[in-house]
């Protein structure tokens, strides 16, 4: 075969001069489909104005496409013959284009710039992109957005529910895969989008499937982001909130401190107290100092003003309720309106352990409940025989902690102190261990078996049930200071009168228990609740204070009963205790004015009732009435102060679920995020899947370009600019 001959100079001078000639006739035949004005300030674009996503590894692409196009057309030169009507033809074309030239001035303009996308009307789209990839590209957007609206079902599932995410492997239809994979593949037994994902996972036609823990990681992120804005939109609307702090040690052996703010959220129909989980913080330093920097820190990162503070509740660890070096006196040293009380629950707690330490008796009574329960508990055989004489409550072991819940303990026995007598007595005779024989009958012979012990039960069951009531109130979530004060005055006076006329219904009670029991009365000496009631003074002189300034607003009928004289004084000195610098959150003159109006506006059913109306009733009234900005701002700042810290025990309750001994190697991130979306679930069922989904897709760091296209093209176009960048380059250059 002879070789190709070589064109000769002067025939390829003679080709390029044609070749020039038809790409002068082509040019500007498109202008008929652009409009002046649009296109006019696409001239003043400089090559820097590209957008970062059209950066070297498209322009690459575009380089390649362009070499094509010069290829294509150096192939004319193979076949001089058909040169002329190729010419003859666009000198046609461009005739004709002349003569339907629209009025307007024409103007050069490259189809292929996609700094002019953004302008371009439909039926230039269609031009450029035929209608087969346009389908393609609606078709591939529906299946990742139906997908990924599964897969972020599938983590909410999880993650309000404390489950763990992962396995040992990461391959679908594996043993071992984990939750989030088995969860998904039960979705595909019925549904067809999950089946047809599958599917072209194991058939290998798709690299990013979705499934992996990064992702995981991700949404769990963005969701997490989602709930804590919204958490935080709603304190910076409510403007005034309080901190919750204390700290626990996790699985890990790592001390972390949950974060809880408090605020009233006047926005909501009707008015709620909330009280909002933020995060955990991992702290390495326990201090006051140490723990102070880290909750500055952390209102500085959620953009919070800290002046803004007007209440903190801790625990009374010294690290946090030091009156020298605690947190509370450094955020006060810093911010005076930052109202520091002590948590309710714990006072009482630590109320009720003080009296059962008091003296020997108390103390060989709850080991003596304790020793029944262990009894028992510490073989599945005796715990039949026990189950055997009781049809009722079961024996509870005593909390090291949590004092008030040892009323479980001691109301199953007090309620059937003869039926586990008798299960003492069946135990001494079946046992084969002479120490448990020997513990078994010293307990039915000595304790239940004492007139004084059968007392204490009665005495003890009367005090831990009363606190216990109190103590869960407190816990509430939406507790207010008006609300504890009334519980704690109540628990006062039953101190009071139980000192005097309990000790008689005590001695009845447990008369009746004896005698059912066989067992003589003997009469011991009266018992004193002197330690109780001086506790009770002495842990709860906070709350006084601040009923001495907030006091005069706990309720109506004492806002109602106030004279002008004594108004006019509470609100100097609730001006006083709410001012910073020469900055108060109340002017005492138009407080007083507003609450001399407020008193005659109030209904005759919110004073003169046997249940007046309490301080957000009243908040209530004066939000509808939107008359009284100063009386607002008080009743929002005497709301927001917390009681107790019980939000705070109830996240390390999460805690102990989301970051168990298996799972102790979890980031802090992800610990967060999974602890805010479990804790505030009622916030997470707001967030919609459009927005998770523009969140996921706008910080996907991952190549596949149809992962940028699961949000609709009508919304962002420069999706599809992608695509066509991506693959539509070499199909718009073979049709022009």
């Amino acid at each position: 075969m002879f070789p190709k001959k070589q064109l000769s100079g002067n025939l390829k001078r003679q080709k390029k001069k044609k070749n020039d000639e038809i790409a002068q006739s082509l040019r500007g035949s498109l202008n008929k489909y652009f409009v002046k004005q649009t296109n006019a300030s696409l001239e003043n674009l400089d090559e820097d104005d590209l957008p970062n996503e059209y950066e070297h590894p498209i322009l690459e692409e575009l380089v390649e496409n362009e070499n094509d196009v010069n290829e294509e057309i150096g192939d004319l030169d193979e076949n001089e013959n058909s040169d002329e009507p190729f010419l003859d033809e666009n000198e046609n074309i461009d005739e004709h284009c002349h003569e339907n030239e629209c009025p307007e001035t024409r103007f050069d303009l490259n189809i292929y710039d996609p700094r002019v996308w953004d302008n371009l009307d439909a039926k230039m789209r269609d031009l450029l992109v035929e209608k087969e990839l346009q389908e393609l590209i609606k078709k591939d957007t529906l299946h990742w957005k139906n997908v990924i609206v599964r897969i972020i079902a599938v983590v909410k599932c999880l993650a309000t529910h404390n489950l763990a995410f992962r396995g040992t492997n990461e391959k679908i239809y594996e043993d071992g895969n984990g939750n989030f994979l088995g969860l998904l593949e039960m979705i595909a037994e019925f549904d067809l989008v999950m089946q047809h994902h599958f599917r072209l996972i194991q058939d290998k036609k798709i690299h990013y499937h979705y499934l992996s823990h990064k992702i995981q990681n991700e949404l769990i992120a963005i969701l997490a982001s989602n709930v804590k804005h919204a958490i935080i939109e709603k304190i910076k609307t409510a403007k005034y909130f309080s901190v919750i702090l204390d700290c626990t040690p996790d699985a890990s052996h790592k001390e972390q401190m949950t974060l809880i703010l408090r605020c009233v959220d006047v926005s909501s129909t009707p008015i709620n107290i909330e009280e909002y989980f933020l995060e955990f913080l991992n702290v390495e330093d326990t201090s006051g100092l140490g723990l102070f920097n880290e909750l500055q820190n952390v209102i500085e990162s959620l953009t919070l003003n800290i002046d803004d503070v007007r209440g903190q509740g801790y625990d009374n660890g010294s690290n946090m309720k030091g009156k020298n070096l605690g947190v509370q006196k450094r955020l006060l040293d810093i911010n005076p309106r930052a109202f520091y009380m002590p948590c309710g629950s714990h006072c009482l707690n630590l109320i009720v352990c003080n009296m059962a330490n008091s003296c020997v008796k108390a103390k060989s009574f709850f080991g003596a409940c304790q020793c029944i329960y262990t009894v028992f508990s510490n073989s599945t055989k005796r715990w039949n025989v026990l189950l055997d004489y009781i049809d009722g409550l079961t024996l509870k072991s005593l909390s090291t902690t949590r004092w008030e819940s040892h009323i479980e303990s001691v109301k199953a026995i007090k309620s059937q102190a003869s039926q586990i007598r008798e299960a003492l007595f069946k135990l001494t005779e079946i046992s084969e261990d002479a120490k448990l024989s020997r513990d078994a009958q010293s307990l039915a012979s000595g304790e239940l078996s004492s007139f004084e012990f059968i007392l204490s039960l009665v005495i003890w069951h009367d005090i831990l049930h009363k606190i216990n009531l109190v103590s869960k109130k407190l816990q509430s979530e939406d507790m207010r200071l008006d609300a504890a004060v009334r519980q704690l005055e109540g628990l006062v006076l039953f101190f009071e009168n139980y000192r005097i006329n309990g000790f008689v219904s005590a001695m009845i009670d447990a008369k009746q228990i004896s005698l059912d029991m066989g067992i003589e009365p003997i009469f011991p000496k009266k018992t004193s609740m002197d330690i109780a009631l001086g506790e009770l003074k002495n842990r709860f002189e906070q709350l006084h204070c601040f009923e001495s300034i907030f006091g005069f607003l706990f309720d109506a009928a004492k806002l109602t009963s106030l004279d002008d004289n004594e108004l006019k004084s509470f609100c100097v000195n609730l001006e006083n205790a709410l001012k910073h610098g020469d900055v108060s959150d109340v002017d005492a003159r138009d407080l007083f004015s507003e609450l001399q109006v407020l008193q005659v506006m109030l209904p005759k059913e919110a004073y003169e009732t046997d249940k007046p109306w309490t301080s957000i009733k009243i908040l209530e009234f004066v939000k509808s009435v939107d008359m009284f900005p100063n009386v607002m701002v008080a009743y929002r700042i005497l709301l927001t102060i917390p009681v107790t810290v019980a939000s705070a025990e109830r996240s390390f309750s999460k805690l102990k679920l989301l970051k168990s001994y298996l799972r102790t190697t979890m980031t802090q991130d992800r610990l967060n995020g999974l602890a805010i979306l479990c804790i505030e679930k009622d916030m997470l069922e707001n967030i919609k899947y459009d927005s998770i989904i523009d969140d996921f897709a706008s910080k996907s760091t991952c190549d596949d370009s149809l992962l940028r296209l699961i949000v609709e093209d009508e919304k962002k176009i420069d999706q599809i600019k992608k695509c066509l960048w991506r693959f539509g380059r070499k199909h718009v250059d073979s049709n022009m």
